[in-house]
């Protein structure tokens, strides 16, 4: 059910109208001497990335060769290159080389195929579900067409599938999909093409399986009616024994990885505890590192609801403790309770950017000296230095807060921390004066 042309392929409007770049490289033929340019295709599995490859060789005047950076090296890639040299000097035909996974590719073997990408010796179509950005190195990059490929759509699922229902090259009429059944192929495929297919191919060696049965059952029985010869019905029940469950698209090493991570932390910041239920959800059953939700779970405590709601950080270092001592799957329980918790506390990023504040003018030099009063007095000698000299202790006064000056002379009057008005920290704009008119030597 390959497309062969870039009319039948579903989903990429954006990259296959007229007059589009895509269109012209597919096109326009190959010259020997300058030849189309490369293109850099990224997106999710099965969104086309290899069918696009496909077309894109198609065109007339070139040779296609696939490779997988899985499986290849740098002996494979020069060897792909000489023997476009060939063509191109002998037959004048451009090479198309097809490499899937470049971001598997090391930056070595990624420099082995510049020489021959520049000189166009080969058009290269490289396909990646990582972010060409971070996984290609930038020459290669700078000399491709970079094409974002788009999660399919649920219409153009049911457009494949109705296709493959139908066409000579899928089931050719042989089978009929009901509404119910190409709804949930639609709901289970995930965006992807490729298991949309495998799934309805699987149904239908059910449902077919299904009828067989029916017919040699109704054969021992006297009067029975035939099932029928016209096409197989495949049911939602068929599809569900076909696809127990959807496959998520998650790759803990790579963008979406860091995708779904930076949408929980901001559903927990933005105070919505269903999307952060549901992004904690996809990390589990993907197989996210529990250790690693954990720890973001324990910095989201202090950075997003610090004083706000200083009970967060305790239930969030619990459940981190909880996790480690009972593991997954109950770990998910206490981690549960922990987003919960955290999405619903009040909010404050005071604490950590008033400590923020105090790294910066430390950077910048505005350290000064420590006063003498509050340096160590305890060493023979100090003593005879000042230090110590004056020094108030804080329990011999009312309140146990003694008139006396603690930031370096330069840094006087200086404010770091600016509660907000949000939760606990709501109170402690009246606090933190009360103390200041007492380290003032003021009545509070």
């Amino acid at each position: 059910m390959r497309p062969r042309s870039l009319d039948e392929v579903l989903g990429q409007d954006h990259l296959t109208f007229p007059g589009s770049p895509l269109r012209q490289l597919v096109e326009a033929r190959a010259d020997a001497r300058t030849g189309p340019s490369s293109v850099m295709l990224w997106g999710p599995p099965g969104v086309g990335k290899t069918t696009l490859a496909h077309v894109i060789s198609h065109a007339e005047g070139r040779s296609f060769v696939e490779l997988s950076a899985i499986t290849a090296g740098v002996r494979d890639v020069r060897q792909v290159v000489e023997t476009a040299r060939t063509e191109r000097e002998m037959n004048g035909r451009t090479t198309v080389l097809f490499l899937d996974e470049i971001h598997r590719f090391t930056k070595a073997q990624q420099d082995a195929l510049l020489p021959a990408v520049e000189n166009r010796l080969v058009v290269l179509v490289a396909a990646t579900t990582e972010n060409p950005s971070f996984s290609v190195i930038a020459p290669l990059l700078s000399r491709s067409l970079l094409l974002t490929l788009k999660p399919l759509t649920d219409e153009a699922i049911r457009g494949l599938l109705d296709r493959a229902v139908t066409d000579p090259r899928g089931l050719a009429g042989e089978f009929a999909l009901t509404d119910d059944a190409r709804a949930m192929i639609v709901r289970v495929a995930g965006a992807d093409a490729r298991r949309s297919l495998t799934v309805l191919e699987a149904a239908a060696g059910i449902a077919r399986a299904r009828r067989e049965t029916d017919r040699d059952e109704d054969a021992d029985r006297e009067g029975a009616t035939d099932p029928g010869t016209g096409p197989v019905e495949v049911t939602e029940d068929d599809v569900a024994e076909a696809s127990a469950e959807a496959v998520l698209r998650y790759d803990r090493d790579g963008d979406q990885h860091y995708d779904v991570i930076s949408a929980f932390i901001k559903s927990i910041r933005g105070s919505d505890p269903d999307a952060a239920l549901h992004y904690l959800a996809r990390m589990i059953v993907a197989g996210e590192d529990p250790r690693f939700i954990c720890r973001r779970i324990v910095i989201s405590a202090a950075e997003d609801i610090g004083l706000a709601d200083p009970q967060a950080l305790t239930i969030a270092v619990s459940a981190h403790q909880a996790v480690e001592r009972i593991g997954m799957p109950e770990g998910r329980i206490p981690l549960a309770e922990a987003v919960v918790y955290l999405a619903t506390a009040p909010k404050s990023p005071a604490s950590y950017r008033a400590l923020d504040e105090a790294i910066a003018d430390v950077k910048a030099g505005r350290a000064g000296q420590v006063p003498l009063h509050l340096r160590d007095a305890h060493y023979p000698g100090a003593k005879g230095l000042g230090h110590g000299e004056g020094y108030r202790y804080s329990h011999d006064w009312p309140y146990g807060v003694s008139p006396q000056e603690y930031l370096p002379d330069t840094l006087t009057g200086t404010t770091y921390y600016r509660p907000t008005a949000n939760g606990a920290e709501s109170r402690m704009a009246d606090r933190l004066d009360a103390l200041a008119a007492l380290r003032r030597g003021e009545q509070a």
